[in-house]
């Protein structure tokens, strides 16, 4: 028999739920673990059959026959609608490879014989035109021939498949050069800076331990790469024990070094931490450079302390250091964002009084404000007068402009200024293209918009992973459901990676066709991608889930999402009372929306909206408010 919400309601749900969130306030979420072990799984990015994940109640929210469904199997969706297609990638090929002559000479004569010297030339050309996997073709012929890898350029190798996101192949060319070579320690940064590029941070730290085994003592490079990376993750703590880590193998910090904890101190809004960091800094002799100022007047502009950053520059004045223009531009940003013209141009005064000329970033700040405060036709001089002044627009000039075209309509005139930008010798980057798309669909012109798409690779502008979300949402939305499962299909075989926004857009496409079950599959496959749901994507499932009259499934997904440390939101709570509600079940969607409102997890104003859709009794009523008061 199966688990139906009658039995659901017996188990006192929102007895339940009201736990749940009270656990929430006394409990912080758990660390996420960093991924354990050394090994290295190679993905399939084949596409299509296996099977996806299926909803059951005995074994939990979601489980399959085969491995969890994957946005890079997405395409095996397109069944639902059409059986006569394949979008299964083609599979893998070995390159092709051609020994080409060359001729030997240089410094490699006195190391290397003529073959090998051949063998190194094909190798450095396959490295310069990226065909890395050609390059370890060679590189893998070169020792079976009984030849010494050449550090430097197995080092490059190593790096272009970190690049490509190749982190399989890049530790097999570590592999071959501590095997048949001699890694050095440039070679083994570049493994531990790709694996922390590649969020491999456990595997990063075992490199690490590797090379000490192997005789090399990490240097500061060694470890900056370590900190910044786990700052640019927000590990804040982890980076912290870095640093003591650094000081006990009696190694240097640099000013990069503390310039990177600093940025990070304030992005977590620590400007007094990052204040401390400073101070040590000066007391360790380390002279901070206008990049670390900078980050620190970043921080305090970011954080709404404006007065106190030009209290900081005008400190720093005392002390012999001048503002650059870098640290000007920051000051106009902040002064422009909060409305603030006349010291704004105050600000530029005084900046060319001192020498300081605005750049092209300068000029691009006041055309950007000026276009969100809808005074496109002065950001149209502003970009007149920087002409004028001999400085060259960029993308990031125009694109104000171009935005504000198409946010009003205007899209002849937006394609009109892309021409113009183009004949002004200003070529046109992936924001401005996917700016033209995105006005296109919304205007519901998806087919003028897929030309444009077609046509980017002509251009020299190919498309990144926005134009492919953009696209896919408009080809779903106007019913061409196989045509934007081909769109994620074209961008997986094309190396681009999905991101958070792309699942969540298919996630909500699944659920608004009714595929709840499979968007379940596809929020739980985020983890495996690297992507942590977050309480968007829980809330596009659990209105799905709604929707569909699932409430049984809506209130175990729900203990799930927090189960897994995603923290509600009051949408979250709301979604849950309106499906408990429309699901007929009226009087106790009420009853929870009272205790939500007691736990203050829903806003009195939510409450009052929530009692207009569900009006209840008279009785219930007076039971209502007399729980309110107690």
């Amino acid at each position: 028999m199966s688990h139906s919400f009658t039995s659901q309601l017996s188990l006192n749900f929102k007895d339940e739920i009201v736990k749940i969130i009270l656990r929430l306030e006394l409990e912080e979420a758990e660390a996420i673990g960093g991924e354990m072990g050394y090994t290295i799984t190679q993905h399939s990015f084949m596409i299509g059959g296996h099977s996806l994940h299926r909803f059951s109640k005995q074994d939990g929210l979601c489980c399959g026959t085969g491995r969890s469904s994957s946005i890079k199997e997405c395409a095996v969706y397109i069944n639902c609608f059409s059986s006569s297609r394949d979008f299964s990638r083609k599979p893998f090929r070995s390159p092709k490879v051609s020994i080409e002559t060359t001729r030997g000479g240089g410094p490699l004569l006195h190391r290397y014989g003529y073959k090998e010297i051949h063998l190194l030339k094909v190798l450095n050309r396959a490295c310069r035109a990226g065909k890395y996997k050609e390059a370890l073709y060679f590189l893998q012929l070169m020792v079976t021939k009984g030849f010494k890898p050449d550090v430097i350029l197995c080092t490059k190798v190593m790096r272009g498949f970190f690049s490509s996101r190749d982190v399989q192949n890049a530790v097999r060319v570590m592999e071959i050069l501590e095997k048949h070579g001699e890694p050095d320690l440039f070679s083994y940064n570049a493994m531990i800076s790709g694996f922390c590029k590649a969020n491999r941070i456990e595997l990063a730290n075992r490199v690490l331990d590797r090379m000490r085994a192997q005789g090399f003592s990490p240097d500061t490079i060694t470890y900056n790469i370590m900190i910044g990376s786990l700052c640019s993750r927000g590990r804040l703590e982890l980076a912290f024990n870095v640093l003591d880590e650094l000081l006990k193998d009696k190694c240097a910090p640099s000013v990069i070094t503390y310039t990177i904890l600093i940025e990070a101190t304030i992005s977590e809004g620590g400007i007094d931490k990052a204040m401390e960091l400073l101070d040590e800094m000066l007391s360790r002799g380390l002279l901070p450079d206008m990049c670390t100022f900078n980050a620190i007047i970043r921080g305090m502009c970011r954080e709404g302390m404006v007065d106190r950053a030009f209290e900081f520059v005008r400190s720093l004045e005392a002390k012999g250091c001048s503002p650059d223009v870098i640290s000007y531009n920051i000051l106009l940003r902040a002064l422009l964002n909060h409305g603030k013209w006349n010291d704004g141009e105050k600000l530029l005064s005084d900046m060319v009084s001192r020498g300081c000329e605005p750049n092209v970033v300068t000029y691009s700040i006041l055309i950007s404000t000026l276009c969100k405060d809808g005074k496109v036709e002065d950001a149209v001089n502003v970009l007149k007068a920087m002409k004028e002044k001999g400085i060259t627009p960029d993308a990031y000039s125009y694109d104000p402009l171009i935005s504000a075209f198409c946010k009003d309509g205007r899209l002849d005139l937006a394609i009109e200024f892309m021409d113009y930008m183009i004949s002004d010798g200003s070529l046109p980057d992936i924001v401005n293209y996917n700016t033209i798309l995105s006005a296109f669909c919304k205007n519901g012109n998806p087919e003028q918009a897929l030309d444009i798409f077609h046509k980017l690779g002509e251009v020299g502008c190919p498309p990144n992973v926005s134009s492919y979300n953009t696209m896919f949402s408009a080809l779903w939305n106007c019913g061409e459901r196989v045509k934007a499962l081909e769109m994620i299909s074209e961008m997986v075989s094309k190396g681009i990676d999905p991101d958070e926004i792309t699942y969540n857009s298919l996630i909500s496409c699944l659920c608004r066709d009714g595929l709840v079950n499979e968007a379940i599959g596809l929020l739980l496959d985020m983890d495996s991608g690297g992507f942590r749901p977050s309480v968007i994507s829980y809330n596009i499932v659990l209105l799905g889930l709604c929707k569909a009259r699932r409430i049984d499934d809506a209130i175990e997904f729900f203990t799930t999402m927090v189960g897994k440390g995603c923290q509600p939101n009051e949408t979250t709570l709301i979604l849950l009372v309106e499906g408990i509600g429309f699901a007929g079940w009226r009087v106790e969607a009420m009853g929870l929306a009272n205790s939500l409102l007691k736990l203050e997890a829903i806003s009195e104003h939510s409450f009052k909206r929530l009692n207009k859709i569900f009006p209840m009794l008279d009785v219930y009523k007076e039971l209502t408010l007399s729980e309110i008061k107690n």
